[in-house]
């Protein structure tokens, strides 16, 4: 099981779509839902979440759990209802969202303070949603510490959790490597519903490396997926023995070559323009760029074409300049990028 993760601020439903154009990804998890004192209509649901509108899948059929994020429990269970209306592909909660602004108002993981009320929250919503909809949750290994990782991810299961998607680092640690697989492990050993691997999963040669480490067969996929689109897809050839033609070229990129990642940025800069306001579209296809050009030098190239430009029509230029030749050199049959 390979899942794309929540990402507030970067991975909307937008960039969902094109990254699960790319085979590879079992399921999704939706940027969260902030859940406060006041039941949400329809509208707040399918607005950060649209695959609601089509089956709760992006157009390639990956399946898209919403996430709900809040410390209420009889609201959370409101809205949760509310939600299972849309017969959503199952529901997450959020109990890892280190940001300070959702962290001040009771949010995310502050929570793994209060185990209890972790457990309160689980139980509720999974009373208020049909036995069929999956209630799942993702959380970090602490605030400060990781003393009540374990108790927290005992409290989630004995609320109902069916699965558990575990970020490696404590809130104090924010994204700063390492990530400690190795107490995702003392977690996964003293639970019994499934646990999920997250963080620091940049290449093929760490999914492996996690998974030996954690004993997690499944894992989530972050920004290591927004930099390697192709990154899933890698994964899946290599659990299939699926060797690479040149072991000295990122499996990555080989999976997906450069003219090939060229028609998703330009099927996202089309999303973009549609539905972001004008003076924010360039930074939002740079922001991808940005990303991109760990793994690409042509995307650094890009980045750097565009670095100055804010006006949509130059960039739509740009991305038209390069799409023909693209298309010429994406043609290339699939043998020819493995052996």
């Amino acid at each position: 099981m390979l899942i794309l993760a929540p990402m507030e601020g970067l991975l909307d439903h937008g960039l969902r779509t094109v990254l699960t154009r790319v085979d590879g990804v079992d399921r999704c998890v939706s940027e969260f839902i902030r859940i406060t004192d006041q039941l949400l209509p329809l509208r707040s649901f399918t607005r950060i979440v649209p695959e609601l509108l089509r089956g709760s899948r992006t157009p390639a059929g990956v399946p898209v759990r919403p996430q709900l994020l809040g410390s209420d429990p009889a609201c959370l269970a409101d809205n949760a209802a509310r939600l299972a209306e849309l017969q959503p592909a199952g529901i997450d909660l959020n109990f890892g969202c280190p940001a300070k602004t959702v962290n001040r108002h009771r949010g995310g993981v502050v929570l793994m303070d209060e185990p209890e009320l972790m457990h309160a929250i689980v139980a509720a919503v999974r009373r208020a949603v049909p036995a069929h909809i999956a209630v799942s949750a993702k959380m970090r290994l602490g605030i400060d510490d990781e003393r009540r990782a374990l108790e927290c991810a005992q409290a989630l299961e004995a609320g109902g959790a069916s699965e558990l998607a575990v970020h490696a680092r404590t809130k104090a640690q924010g994204y700063r490597p390492p990530a400690y697989w190795e107490s995702i492990a003392a977690v996964r050993e003293g639970v019994r519903l499934p646990v999920i691997a997250n963080g620091d999963i940049w290449t093929v040669d760490d999914a492996l490396r996690c998974r030996a480490v954690t004993g997690c067969s499944a894992l989530m996929l972050g920004r290591g997926l927004v930099r390697r689109p192709a990154l899933a897809r890698a994964i899946r050839w290599h659990d299939a023995g699926r060797p690479m033609a040149d072991a000295d070229v990122d499996p990555c990129v080989a999976a997906l070559p450069w003219p090939q990642v060229l028609p998703l940025l330009a099927e996202f800069w089309q999303d973009v323009c549609g539905r972001v306001e004008r003076r924010h579209r360039a930074g939002r296809l740079k922001q991808w760029l940005n990303h991109l050009r760990h793994a690409y030098p042509e995307a650094q190239q890009a980045f750097d074409a565009l670095r100055a430009s804010n006006e949509p029509e130059a960039i739509a230029a740009w991305l038209l300049q390069h799409q023909e030749p693209a298309a010429l050199s994406a043609r290339a049959p699939e043998a020819e990028m493995i052996a």
